[in-house]
């Protein structure tokens, strides 16, 4: 079994058998109620991207186009507002995080990577010396939580370093998230930053290395207990999926689109399944 689908199952198993509930909840479902888990902390998961490991599950349809936009939408078009997100990659599903009327979702994600000039200064520290360690994305910006309302980011900080074996460069990236919502949004935001591991990698010709995952409160909302165990009931697809970036080394970080990466062997368990958002 892949990786990736036995680290799925294991989780599951893991939040339902040991997990404990939440308390105080903040989020709230599309009716009013409050969105209960159950949750565990500390989940670590390592794969190696150069060996063909990505993070992606085979056991439900994982609708990484629409992740990969998103993405796009934060770390080169770097502006929170939604207009930008529906008419130019029609994405629509941050609609339901606007703040009042404003057309945003406040000075969050990519208004903050715009406002610190996080890529700009991220690729100018890598061509500098790849060899520092500081190579870091922290999303984590209290001034711009006070400056607006809006959601607080869940993955927030990203950090990469770079390796040279056998006379090749392989990059190297962490992602950590303070929360994630275990079975709608892990291999989303998990495949979103092993794009963005991989555009960075591009543009500097290198090749991609490890990445290595940690969320400190993986979670199982009350609503998806039914959907948790219909896909501890499937059995992952004998394919083993893989991300490409169809471009040039060397492409610039900015030129790169979401239409040049593609997804190959990836046959995954349906039909789909629905989830009750927690706003």
């Amino acid at each position: 079994m892949r990786k990736a689908d036995k680290l799925f199952i294991d989780n599951i198993h893991h939040i339902l058998d040991d997990g404990v509930w939440s308390e105080n909840a903040r989020p709230k479902y599309k009716d009013g109620k409050t969105a209960n888990s159950k949750y565990i902390t500390g989940s670590f998961a390592e794969y190696d991207l150069s060996k063909g490991e990505f993070p992606i599950t085979t056991l439900r349809p994982i609708p990484i186009k629409s992740a990969i936009k998103e993405l796009m939408w934060i770390y080169q078009d770097q502006t929170s507002e939604l207009d930008v997100l529906v008419n130019k990659y029609g994405v629509k599903y941050w609609n339901e995080w606007e703040v009042g009327e404003s057309g945003n979702i406040g000075m969050r994600y990519g208004a903050t990577v715009k406002k610190h000039d996080i890529i700009g200064k991220l690729l100018s520290g890598l061509e500098k010396n790849p060899w520092n360690r500081r190579n870091i994305i922290n999303l984590w910006q209290y001034d711009d939580f006070e400056a607006s309302e809006g959601l607080l980011p869940c993955a927030f900080q990203t950090m990469f370093d770079v390796r040279r074996v056998d006379g090749q460069i392989y990059l190297d990236a962490t992602l950590t998230q303070r929360s994630n919502d275990m079975l709608v949004a892990h291999h989303i935001n998990a495949m979103q930053y092993v794009a963005l591991q991989m555009m960075i990698a591009k543009h500097f010709g290198w090749q991609i290395g490890k990445f290595f995952y940690f969320v400190n409160n993986l979670h199982i909302y009350d609503n998806q207990f039914d959907n948790a165990t219909t896909l501890l009931e499937r059995t992952p697809s004998d394919k083993n999926p893989v991300l490409k970036l169809n471009v040039a080394d060397g492409t610039n970080f900015f030129d790169i689109k979401p239409e040049d990466f593609e997804l190959v062997d990836y046959e995954p368990v349906k039909p789909q399944l629905t989830f009750d958002m927690a706003i």
